[in-house]
């Protein structure tokens, strides 16, 4: 009994350690577009070649979080 209670709380911190370091990420990426952005404005640069030049550094971000969000779906649905 005491390692089903044992594996419910490491079930539990990893869960909360997935949410964290989503949230994390999440802001990481809000960050780097709006700085990017910001950067491109002073510098004259079009918003659209400045997310070009983003997309690959987005589509890896997207895709770990992809991965982290189908991680703490698997944990709560197997509690």
């Amino acid at each position: 009994m005491s390692d089903t209670t044992e594996l419910t709380a490491n079930a539990q911190t990893d869960s909360e350690e997935l949410t964290l370091a989503i949230a994390e990420l999440e802001q990481y990426r809000e960050r780097l577009v709006n700085d990017t952005l910001s950067m491109a404005q002073k510098a004259k640069v079009m918003k659209a070649q400045a997310l070009a030049s983003l997309q690959p550094q987005l589509t890896q971000i997207d895709a770990t979080l992809e991965s982290l969000r189908q991680q703490q779906s698997a944990l709560t649905s197997g509690n």
